[in-house]
């Protein structure tokens, strides 16, 4: 674990504590740091605002209501990107719709030319599309591999899948994906 990734845990775990013992103010604040991995990932399966604040509401609540099972196993972002990532599957397989994830905010990097940034907006699409053309198992693996940087376990614990199949599953969406962008970057 890194110095990072434990000073993460810590200030989860003193916000979790306080948020068991009633300070409301401490889980709005927890909650504050992952809203925009919440927001991208809603985004993602349902398209439009209005979906995404419902099923933002929706996970919140459960993780809300579900605190105290929360046993610090693993990181708190991973147990809540597994709540919401589940909330969206069952969403999913109602509404039988799903956009691939990445679709956080563009931010222009400011020490890059115009130029630069307009190809690093032309890449990000291109990588989209590319994407969203996977077979959904696939690209749920590298989205959440890739755009969201969770390990293989991360993933495991999120999916329910075994790590060997996650793997597969990015090994096998990578060489998809080279073979699609390659002419992308041909040109």
């Amino acid at each position: 674990m890194t110095l990072d990734q434990l000073i993460i845990k810590k200030r989860d775990n003193a916000l979790i504590k306080a948020t068991l013992a009633g300070d409301s103010k401490a889980f709005s604040k927890l909650i504050s740091y992952y809203k925009k991995r919440i927001l991208a990932l809603g985004m993602s399966f349902f398209k439009n605002e209005t979906d995404t604040d419902d099923f933002m509401q929706e996970v919140f609540l459960k993780v809300y209501t579900n605190l105290s099972r929360f046993r610090g196993d693993s990181a708190f972002s991973t147990w809540l990107t597994s709540i919401a990532y589940n909330t969206a599957v069952n969403a999913k397989n109602r509404r039988k719709e799903y956009l691939p994830i990445s679709d956080e905010e563009n931010i222009e990097d400011k020490s890059l030319t115009p130029e630069k940034n307009e190809i690093r907006k032309l890449t990000v699409l291109a990588v989209r599309e590319a994407v969203k053309d996977l077979p959904e198992k696939f690209a749920i693996c590298v989205e959440l591999y890739f755009f969201y940087d969770n390990s293989h376990a991360e993933i495991s614990e999120i999916t329910g899948l075994p790590i060997n199949t996650i793997k597969s599953h990015i090994f096998r969406a990578k060489k998809i994906l080279r073979e699609k962008l390659r002419g992308f970057y041909e040109e």
